[in-house]
């Protein structure tokens, strides 16, 4: 298991609407999480997000319990939140249900993209393809889980929809450590023929590559984790 030096998070700011401010900032801070907004290794205090999203400290606090209950997050230290460590028998868990989970997503999927979603998948890849060329792992880790996203909302259902994003909240901030493994180019390469599947409405073959690009990041993570 890695032990991590944390240091504190650089946070965008990011407004947030009164209305349903408990929730709002619940959600604000899991989009964080899941696009890549708060990496292993890094600190975000109850203050720092308060100011980031322009609100008091109370519905803050309210919305890191949830999350640390939920085990998206850990408590550092008492005002200090972090991306909890993971370890490698955990890791193994999460590849397998991953793989049955989000194939079957991906599956339904097929035919289901809209020309409107091909045309999103189609940036996001060479988004990723440019944050690999800059070195960049944040627009990386953030444009990796669009373009997952993209997929599985077309699969129509928000259960399944549910349960991907509580096991990426586990696993996706430890995306960050791939940056330096080549697994980034290996990963988009796998996007690139998860797109030409769908534009040929092969079901089979857009399965093969979500699996092919689980199977590989955990490899790697795995490797990392020691």
């Amino acid at each position: 298991m890695v032990q991590m030096q944390r240091k504190i998070a650089r946070l965008p700011i990011r407004p947030v609407p009164r209305g349903t401010l408990p929730d709002e900032i619940y959600r604000q801070i899991k989009d964080l999480i899941l696009d890549g907004g708060i990496a292993p290794g890094e600190l975000v205090t109850i203050q720092g997000l308060a100011d980031a999203f322009g609100v008091s400290a109370m519905p803050v606090r309210e919305a890191l319990q949830r999350l640390t209950a939920e085990k998206a997050l850990t408590v550092v230290s008492g005002r200090s939140v972090g991306i909890p460590e993971l370890q490698a028998s955990r890791l193994r868990d999460l590849c397998r249900v991953r793989l049955e989970i989000e194939t079957l997503a991906t599956l339904w999927a097929a035919d289901r993209l809209a020309p409107a979603d091909i045309q999103q998948l189609e940036k996001l890849v060479a988004v990723m393809s440019q944050a690999v060329g800059d070195g960049n792992p944040h627009h990386y880790v953030r444009a990796n889980h669009e373009f997952h996203f993209v997929v599985y909302r077309a699969s129509g259902s928000p259960t399944l929809i549910s349960i991907i994003e509580e096991l990426w909240l586990q696993v996706s901030p430890y995306f960050h450590m791939l940056h330096g493994s080549g697994n980034y180019a290996l990963a988009n390469h796998e996007h690139e023929r998860l797109l030409l599947a769908f534009k040929n409405k092969d079901a089979a073959a857009a399965g093969a590559c979500i699996r092919a690009d689980i199977e590989g990041a955990t490899k790697v993570l795995l490797r990392l984790l020691g």
